[in-house]
Formats: structure tokens, C-alpha cells, sequence
């Protein structure tokens, strides 16, 4: 999942389910508790625990793969600039720590159930050069982050508020969106190339997210209804609709076809 991480803002899929014609967020059930209230179900604790894992080891990954890709940069200031980004990323990996400790939770073994997935999917999409490496932060990242999203119009205002906060653009949007457009105005058929990559993306991050759901019963339970206010089965084609169409004008924006 996110590794699962950082997304263009306004090109995501709509912020959350949950948001009426009208752009106001409607919050019942558990969306309208606090923590203290709705962690009283230990289905639902046990689930927020797995999804808190899962962003807070993608935001490691993230880190640690932006600095990586800051080695390909071709310039200085491209370099630093994905260092700030890294840098970002490493500031939302701290914050879910804290709060899986300030709960009561050891961050590592939160985090462990997610490591091989999560390493998986990065090993399977390993850029191979810097316009890649550009493409998969601002297309296979996003990705992640509007599947996160989706879920937390559905968690509890507290677990909610810090979701969508270590979910926030850390500038990789619209840096991606000019170096890789810049690119291919250079040489149009680099678009080709980033095209069929970008494909490629979309479908493993689309399955790695179903892997790790339905790996953690807790998880599942919940994206299904049987925790909190889960999606129902057309609620769930809906948010692939969504998502999918987010990923569509993200592709647009980058200047290749989805």
C-alpha cells in the first residue's frame, strides 16, 4: 500500500467516499467517534493497529526509496529536492510511530506483518532510471494514497485526522509533472516507454493492496462491513472506479496515456 505514499492533491480520487454532492463530509457510525470511544471494539483497535503498520512501514520504504533515487538525479537541485521529499516522507513515518506508541502499541511489531509485501512490490518495480523513478512516486504512490483515503472516511475522527495528514502532497506531484512532461517534449518517445511502465504500476499496486488486505483479517473485516462502516461489495467497485479515474487524469497530467 503505500508504499503506498504521496499524491498530487488536487488530482486524487474524490477526497473520500464519504463526501456529500455538496463537498461536506457526512460522518455517522464510528466516523463520528473519537479513538477513545470506538477502540472500545477490539475488532476495530486490531484493525486501525494493521492499517497504522502498514502506512508507517510505506512511509519508511518511501523515505528510504526517495533518497535512493536522489543518487539518479541528473542535477544538484534535483537532488535536493528529493531529499526534502525524503525528508517529508520520513517526518509522516514518525508520526504514525508516535501514535501507535501513544496507544499502546510497539511500532516495529506493527509494521513487521507488512514488511515483505511491501518489500515485495518495491523489489518487482525497481525504476530504472530517473524518469521511472519520478513515475512511480507520483502515479504508483498515489495510487496507494487514494485507496487510504477511501478507507479512512470510515475511521474514527482521531485515527482519521492523522490518516489523511501523512497522506498530504510532499511536493512530488508537481515536481514529477514537470520533469517527466519536460522529458518528453525532449524526446516523444520517452512518453511510450513511461506509458507502459505507468500501466504496470497501476496493476501491481492495485494487487499488493489486495494482498495485504486480505492477508489481515482485521483489515478485511472492516473494508467489508464487518467493522465500523465498511463497504459493501458495490461500494467497493465504486472506490476502484474512483481510483482508477483519479490514476487516468494523473497520467494526462504527466502527459501519457493510461
Amino acid at each position: 500500500m503505500r508504499c503506498m505514499t504521496t499524491s498530487d492533491r488536487p488530482d486524487h480520487a474524490a477526497d473520500t467516499a464519504a463526501e456529500t454532492s455538496g463537498g461536506t463530509p457526512e460522518h455517522t457510525g464510528v466516523a463520528a467517534q473519537n479513538w477513545e470511544r470506538a477502540s472500545a471494539d477490539p475488532q476495530y483497535r486490531a484493525a486501525v493497529v494493521d492499517l497504522l503498520g502498514a502506512l508507517a512501514y510505506g512511509e519508511l520504504a518511501a523515505f528510504e526509496r526517495l533518497a535512493e533515487d536522489a543518487k539518479l538525479a541528473p542535477t544538484l537541485a534535483d537532488k535536493a529536492e528529493l531529499a526534502k521529499m525524503a525528508s517529508a516522507e520520513f517526518h509522516h513515518f514518525e508520526q504514525l510511530r508516535d501514535r501507535l506508541t501513544e496507544i499502546g502499541e510497539e511500532p516495529t511489531q506493527a509494521m513487521e506483518p507488512f514488511v515483505a509485501a511491501l518489500d515485495g512490490f518495491h523489489k518487482q518495480t525497481a525504476p530504472s532510471d530517473w524518469l521511472e523513478g519520478l513515475v512511480k512516486a507520483y502515479v504508483g504512490d498515489s495510487i496507494a494514497s487514494d485507496f487510504y483515503r477511501e478507507v479512512a472516511a470510515r475511521l474514527d475522527s482521531d485515527t482519521r485526522g492523522l490518516v489523511l495528514a501523512v497522506l498530504d502532497d510532499t511536493g512530488h506531484g508537481g515536481f514529477a509533472v514537470e520533469k517527466v512532461r519536460a522529458a518528453i517534449d525532449a524526446d516523444p518517445r520517452v512518453g511510450g516507454r513511461l506509458a507502459l511502465w505507468a500501466r504496470r504500476l497501476m496493476g501491481e499496486a492495485l494487487s499488493q493492496s489486495q494482498r495485504v488486505v486480505a492477508d489481515r483479517d482485521a483489515l478485511s473485516t472492516m473494508l467489508v462491513g464487518g467493522v465500523a462502516d465498511g463497504f459493501d461489495l458495490a461500494e467497493v467497485g465504486k472506490m476502484f472506479s474512483r481510483i482508477t479515474e483519479a490514476h487516468t487524469k494523473r497520467m494526462a497530467a504527466l502527459g501519457l496515456a493510461a
